[in-house]
């Protein structure tokens, strides 16, 4: 039996835990447990996935092998846990979501490896369970909803940000207080650019739903580095150079009034806070007794229910995919897989300052 890692068990059950939480009870119900009233993956193996399983009875440890047989590799993981998915749908006699569907000339799956959000970053988000940055049910005879075109081509570029090694150590608990320290940090001088270019889309009635009042973050960034560091927090804290590189590109973009570039940024952070950054919160909150103080900036109960929230926000990008041609919706999708990449270039900076500093 393949024993994957620690650093890709907690990926990929942060990623379950936090953007697929209602699938994880839908695989509960199918494989054993029909009235159950909650379930976290909780394990990863070459041979199927663990659950932790609540209902009426109690709590019950449940393990589901992987349909396609035992597997060794990682990209296979998310194959296997989206037959799982489709086999409890058939078990319960529900449809499966058509991101999830087999595809009519092929039978191969509508996307590939990811996520895990997705962001985190986040890369996914929720729709009732799916993937952060994801979609849900589209219909089979009409055109893909953008919001699943978007996920679908980052999915790669999601999971490549999941593989740095100090986004890795928060996300497993075993990263310092520093290390989250200096990650706050990086975060205040991306959303210092971002949620300036964000004004644009508050002042266009056609886009104002993508950025609410409760999505801003920088009171509560200011806040978090005051617990952190006091008052002199702002002479303490530098960008690293992949975090100045991000924030410059988020500026030149806005200076352009490029909207459907900004809204590429927006979904990429914002929603991956909303998600993935769900997980990070907890985590952190617990390593290092920290209440609201200090992890303020994962704080979004300004938005009212973050399932509902999420699920507008796909609308809203349904609605712009509508609004853009051919060439504008793949340029968008570039500035996406940019945005990746600039989140993961900054972890992989924050590693090699905490390399030099030890």
């Amino acid at each position: 039996m393949t024993i994957f890692t620690d650093d890709v068990v907690s990926a990929v059950t942060g990623h379950m835990n936090g953007d697929h939480t209602d699938d994880n009870l839908l695989i509960a119900k199918a494989f054993g447990y029909p009235e159950a009233t909650g379930s976290r993956m909780v394990g990863v193996t070459g041979d199927g996935g663990v659950w932790t399983v609540s209902d009426p009875a109690g709590e019950h440890e449940l393990a589901v092998a992987w349909p396609g047989g035992a597997i060794s590799e990682r990209p296979e993981i998310r194959r296997q846990v989206v037959e799982l998915y489709k086999v409890a749908c058939d078990k319960l006699g529900l449809p499966a979501r058509e991101e999830h569907a087999p595809a009519a000339d092929s039978g191969a799956h509508a996307h590939g490896d990811h996520h895990g959000h997705g962001n985190p970053h986040a890369g996914g988000h929720p729709h009732a369970g799916g993937h952060p940055h994801g979609a849900g049910a589209e219909p089979s005879d009409g055109p893909k909803p953008f919001s699943s075109v978007i996920r679908e081509s980052s999915w790669g570029d999601h999971s490549d940000s999941e593989g740095a090694t100090f986004m890795e150590d928060i996300m497993r608990g075993v990263g310092t207080k520093q290390d989250y320290i200096d990650l706050v940090a990086q975060h205040y001088f991306m959303y210092e650019a971002l949620e300036v270019a964000a004004e644009q889309l508050s002042a266009d009635p056609a886009l104002a739903g993508f950025h609410p009042a409760g999505l801003i973050r920088m009171p509560a960034l200011e806040a978090d580095l005051a617990h952190l560091l006091g008052a002199d927090w702002k002479t303490q804290i530098a960008p690293v150079p992949a975090t100045a590189a991000y924030a410059a590109r988020i500026r030149e973009i806005a200076a352009e009034g490029w909207a459907a570039g900004i809204i590429a940024h927006h979904y990429t952070r914002y929603l991956g806070d909303l998600s993935g950054g769900q997980m990070i919160a907890k985590r952190v909150a617990k390593q290092h007794g920290l209440e609201a103080d200090g992890i303020g900036f994962y704080n979004f109960d300004g938005l009212g229910p973050l399932g509902a929230f999420k699920n507008a926000y796909r609308a809203e990008l349904d609605a712009l995919g509508e609004r853009l041609d051919d060439v504008e919706q793949q340029r968008m999708l570039d500035e996406v897989r940019a945005a990746y990449g600039f989140n993961t270039a900054v972890f992989v900076d924050l590693g090699v300052a905490k390399a030099r500093n030890a």
